[in-house]
């Protein structure tokens, strides 16, 4: 018989170096000796104290153990913490943070400015002081100081830990970059953008300059403009799974240069379901699956304008459903077309075949279309500028430029200005206001130009980033990506004559283009970055190929031993 009874947990038993938890191996209803429980305010254990002449009905080793059924699961403070500081609100936040310090520091510091010449000078003049007030003077100088010291680490802290909630690596390049925005405040620019809202926010944008032109969708440049887009877009997919797709990439000559598998592969950027459900399984403590393997892009839309004296073209959106797209000048399709080389000569366009119906009843044939057939070489020109524009889309640069543009820079300015008038304040306040609005004027001039600094700087990262990637595009989708080397070659050429004859003829006085001008040759960075990551692919090919040259020889070496 089991006897079953309740002890406190502090007091002596006969099993004083051990606590069981006993199971009992089947129910005894005829029990002689109930559960008695009695009140105490302190914690209690139910044990059951196994009879002499039944010790198998004990299972010892069992430890003692919380009274729930699975083990607590706690997440991580932090995980949210930096989700809500990935937000556009969170530089507003510590600017305010900042404001607020900034306006408390200065009251503590000239209090223990205060409270320390109090004590020297009673040191000096050998007044004497009570030893009481004397160490609750140095108590509240202590006091001070900390408060001093917390407050300045405050807005330190939001500081740094959204910079480290914003931290990403660029697809494909690996680049480390800031995006200070949510997942909801990217989904609402999509939706904004999504479907005809492409077309008027790029409206706006164009008529900037007066009004723009549209060229049709029936006309011929639009559709070879859009074909080209297309074949371009089926390579992205490509980028998503390099290594699995593109498993014999060594094996194409330098001839014909294929680019090895990206450590970094394109991934399409998490959404705020997302989200939720990886901090939900994190905090469930189970393994988070992948996400979505489709880039939301493709289709992009397209417009083509009717402006022959600009011969460019750029990117804007971001997002599914035709929130992004490419705009192209058709002064960069005139230039193009004026290329013909001894390799592709200009054909006539085929004449279409008289059907049997139209024979049969004498009617002509339609007339054949009067506008050129682009070459090959041609088409690969447009090719290579629709590849660097859809390495924008595809690598969200419109987000990065956003979030750089209208956050990150103005708000670190304006914490930097902020410190800056703290500091001047004692000296500028002895002048009046006229002196204190001529510094703020001051301020914000500086300010401007240095976010334009900040901007050209991501500029050309962005540049860059877009011509190495859409070489991959370009050897993807079959073209030659040595060409992009000597396509953008000729443009820098053509660029800096222009650029010369206009600074010559109207020299610019502004901050930024005298930084940026002949001592920072963009396009010729980019050329040479391009150039040595052809370079790069060439030399990794040959290194793969001596790999595994050498690994089929030392496994023949020892299937001969073998044998």
């Amino acid at each position: 018989m089991l006897s079953l009874f309740s002890r406190r947990s502090t007091s002596n038993t006969s099993y004083p170096s051990r606590r069981f938890i006993s199971t009992l191996i089947r129910p005894q209803s005829h029990a002689t000796h109930p559960l008695r429980a009695r009140p105490s305010r302190l914690s209690r254990s139910v044990l059951i104290k196994p009879a002499a002449t039944a010790p198998y009905l004990l299972l010892p080793g069992i430890g003692a153990a919380s009274f729930h059924s699975t083990p607590r699961r706690d997440g991580a403070p932090l995980i949210p913490l930096l989700a809500v500081l990935k937000t556009s609100a969170a530089m507003e936040i510590i600017r305010t943070a900042g404001r607020i310090v900034l306006t408390v520091i200065p009251v503590l510091v000239f209090k223990n400015i205060k409270t320390r010449r109090h004590l020297k000078i009673a040191e000096l003049n050998g007044v004497p002081l009570s030893e009481e007030k004397a160490n609750t003077l140095l108590k509240q100088i202590r006091q001070r100081t900390w408060i001093f010291h917390t407050l300045f680490f405050i807005p330190a802290m939001l500081f740094w830990a959204t910079i480290f909630a914003s931290l990403e690596r660029t697809p494909v390049t690996g680049r480390w970059r800031l995006i200070i925005l949510s997942p909801e405040e990217e989904e609402d620019i999509a939706t904004q953008l999504a479907g005809p809202g492409w077309y008027q926010a790029v409206s706006e944008i164009l008529s900037n300059d007066g009004p723009a032109h549209f060229i049709p969708a029936s006309d011929w440049r639009y559709g070879w403009i859009r074909d080209t887009l297309r074949h371009l877009e089926k390579t992205i997919p490509v980028l998503v799974n390099e290594q699995e797709i593109c498993k014999d990439w060594y094996q194409h000559d330098s001839a014909n240069p294929q680019p090895p598998p990206a450590e970094y592969p394109l991934r399409p950027r998490p959404r705020a379901s997302e989200y939720l459900r990886w901090f939900c399984e994190c905090m469930c403590n189970r393994q988070v699956g992948p996400g979505a393997h489709s880039i939301p892009g493709p289709p992009y839309s397209l417009l083509v304008v009717d402006k022959p004296e600009a011969s460019n073209a750029f990117s804007y959106g971001f997002g599914p459903d035709g929130s992004g797209g490419i705009v192209v000048y058709s002064g960069f399709l005139d230039e193009i077309l004026s290329h013909t080389s001894n390799d592709d000569p200009v054909t006539p366009p085929p004449k279409p075949s008289p059907s049997f119906l139209s024979s049969l009843l004498g009617l002509t044939p339609p007339p054949a279309p009067s506008h050129p057939v682009p070459t090959p070489s041609q088409t690969a020109e447009l090719a290579i500028l629709l590849s660097h524009e859809l390495a924008h889309l595809i690598l969200s640069h419109h987000l990065e430029t956003l979030s750089s543009g209208t956050i990150i820079i103005p708000g670190v300015m304006s914490i930097v200005a902020d410190v800056i008038r703290v500091l001047i304040f004692p000296v500028t306040m002895l002048f009046g206001p006229f002196v204190n609005d001529a510094v703020a004027q001051l301020g914000k001039i500086g300010s401007g130009e240095l976010e334009k600094v900040g901007e050209y700087c991501t500029s050309v990262k962005q540049e860059i980033e877009a011509d190495v990637v859409s070489a991959r595009l370009l050897a993807h989708a079959g073209f030659d990506a040595r060409q992009a080397v000597s396509f953008w070659e000729n443009r820098c050429n053509a660029e800096c004559s222009s650029s010369g004859s206009a600074k010559h003829d109207h020299p610019s006085s502004s901050f930024v283009h005298k930084i940026t001008g002949s001592g920072h040759p963009v396009n010729e960075v980019r050329v040479s970055k391009l150039r040595e990551e052809l370079v790069r692919w060439e030399t990794e090919r040959r290194a793969e190929l001596h790999k595994r040259l050498c690994s089929n020889q030392a496994t023949s070496h020892v299937m001969l031993s073998a044998a």
